[in-house]
């Protein structure tokens, strides 16, 4: 089976090929890391047990932050090495833990590869955050008698179709994993019936809940709220991680409300870096002020325009402080079917939070917040406008819809600790 795994991986990597090295050539892409994905990789020290962590992207590495400082503070015998796979992840990964963790790019799934890897790092336990599972890694794990965890695992409703059809290829991989640490009760049913046995596996909530700040623990507001001049008689309306087609909804939104509260400002936060000139256009089309907080950041002498009313977040790290600065949020990818993005850091802030019916990927999230109270679903843009209108006329409301959130949030905390304890127990 691990031949013919090779093989088609091999066929797969020669049909990319011409590809990547244009990629590699023109766009700067793949370079960075090249050694580790061939299976390169370095621990910092060979005395102690280890754990190898396994988080593939931006979202995984923060998924993993609260379990990563569990185990550093109470698994002192073992150290931590982690991985990733894409370029976002990787410098996550080096901002938060840089010169104290050993980090590297994930290698490539290729035999080879990975068997160097195991010879170099020799891990103890392998955990994989959500669902990043490579069968010959897997397979390597069970061979040399190294256990391996699925952390914070969830199957969505888009995902779990997809894997039932090739049940017969994945409850094999799934047989040999040793724990699935999975966030629902749903997942926990999924999981069981791609393969998963019953007795492997364990509900312990979701990280994110562990991981969302409260206000008091976000850094940067009085300084953003300076920089961008929002004066105290101003709301502020932030439309976070925004995708393709909702800046427009929004925009309207934005110019309808303005009509009838001449206070409100609004900051849009695309959710990727590449959109950021497109976005530019398209409020600067709509004949608003606009200012890239990019400019006044770097320059602490950029003056913004009265007529400077939205703001375009084009910096990377910033939302938080974007959403806590803020009085109305919306959270993007979600008006139209992009599965949604995460709310659980806006509610975390005790704010007013509206999204979209698109939240697929994050569906507990988004019922779970609503059906309490502690968050809006906003059906387009006519209901997203009426939405905000509500809130911004009901001051009681809006306060008693954040507060209703913020307390949500804290009381569902603790998957973090849960699952160190089960990872700890399998050194």
């Amino acid at each position: 089976m691990r031949c013919l795994l090779n093989l088609l991986y091999l066929a797969a990597f020669i049909c990319f090929l011409p590809v990547g090295i244009y990629r590699y050539i023109f766009q700067n892409r793949y370079r960075k890391g090249l050694k580790n994905r061939l299976g390169f990789v370095e621990r910092k020290t060979d005395k102690k047990k280890c754990i190898w962590i396994h988080a593939v992207s931006l979202g995984e590495v923060n998924a993993a932050k609260g379990l990563i400082d569990i185990l550093k503070n109470e698994c002192t015998e073992a150290e931590i090495v982690l991985s990733t796979t894409t370029d976002t992840g990787f410098s996550r990964a080096q901002k938060l833990y840089g010169g104290e963790l050993s980090i590297f790019f994930f290698p490539l799934d290729f035999s080879l590869f990975i068997r160097r890897a195991f010879s170099r790092i020799r891990p103890d336990v392998c955990v994989l955050v959500e669902l990043e599972i490579w069968p010959n890694f897997i397979f390597t794990a069970e061979k040399r008698g190294v256990k391996t965890v699925v952390f914070n695992g969830r199957l969505s409703d888009k995902s779990f179709p997809k894997y039932k059809r090739i049940k017969f290829f994945v409850s094999k991989i799934f047989e040999k994993i040793d724990f699935f640490l999975v966030q629902t009760e749903k997942y926990a049913e999924r999981f069981n019936a791609l393969g998963a046995q019953k007795d492997k596996i364990a509900v312990t909530g979701s990280v994110k809940y562990d991981n969302a700040c409260s206000l008091e623990e976000v850094d940067g507001v009085e300084e953003l709220s300076r920089q961008i001049k929002l004066k105290e008689s101003q709301m502020l309306i932030t439309a976070g991680a925004t995708g393709p087609g909702e800046e427009q909804i929004l925009l309207d939104v934005y110019k309808e409300l303005k009509q009838d509260f001449d206070n409100l400002r609004l900051a849009v936060v695309p959710r990727k870096p590449e959109r950021f000139q497109q976005v530019y256009k398209i409020i600067e089309n709509e004949g608003l002020g606009v200012k890239r907080y990019s400019q006044i950041k770097e320059d602490a002498d950029a003056e913004i325009e009265e007529s400077s009313d939205v703001i375009l977040g084009d910096t990377m790290g910033d939302l938080r402080k974007f959403y806590a600065l803020s009085d109305l949020i919306f959270v993007g990818r979600s008006l139209c079917p992009m599965g949604g993005s995460d709310m659980i850091e806006a509610a975390a802030l005790g704010k007013f939070t509206v999204f979209g019916p698109h939240t697929f990927n994050f569906s507990e999230s988004a019922e779970l917040l609503v059906s309490n109270g502690a968050a809006v679903e906003a059906a387009g843009g006519k209901e997203l406008a009426d939405a905000f209108r509500r809130a911004i006329q009901e001051p009681q409301y809006r306060r008693k819809t954040g507060e209703a959130a913020k307390e949500l949030i804290e009381a569902s905390k603790g998957a973090g600790r849960h699952s160190a304890a089960k990872i700890k127990a399998l050194l």
